[in-house]
């Protein structure tokens, strides 16, 4: 195990695969469908798809639950939430929004990858109440103040 991971306990029901790295350099572990019964998604249809998996992440990290860029891209395939958050206090199963982008019928079936998730550390924030802001070069500009080349 590298020397940098964390211990996540993780509970697997009815025969489902842990997250998997497909390759030494990813930073996200695979996460497969575990159903009894394909889900067949019509264009713009909406599922949540079971995974079988339960965890228990320690304090102060989450787990982010995406697309994977592969199945959006080729299908038309994504999280319906564009990125979920797992929250270290929740036991319930992990459970992904899946959505079908495209103009064709997609079926998801037992074991299929159907998004990735990626476990990060993450600070808390203390509100600090202001009347004022330092200033920047940037100030207020935003939604494509910078343009486009």
């Amino acid at each position: 195990m590298d020397n940098c991971a964390i211990k996540v306990k993780i509970r697997a029901e009815r025969g489902a695969l842990l997250p998997s790295y497909e390759t030494e350099g990813s930073a996200g572990m695979d996460l497969r469908a575990r159903i009894d019964e394909p889900i067949v998604l019509g264009p713009m249809e909406r599922a949540l798809v079971p995974t079988g998996l339960f965890i228990e992440l320690p304090p102060g990290y989450e787990a982010q639950v995406r697309s994977r860029s592969g199945l959006s891209v080729r299908s038309g395939i994504a999280c319906v939430n564009g990125v979920g958050t797992v929250d270290s206090d929740y036991r319930g199963e992990l459970m992904v929004p899946i959505v079908n982008l495209s103009d064709e019928v997609f079926e998801i079936g037992d074991g299929d990858r159907v998004a990735q998730m990626i476990v990060a550390r993450y600070e808390r924030v203390e509100w600090e109440r202001a009347d004022c802001l330092g200033r920047t070069e940037r100030g207020a500009g935003g939604f494509g103040h910078t343009g486009v080349k």
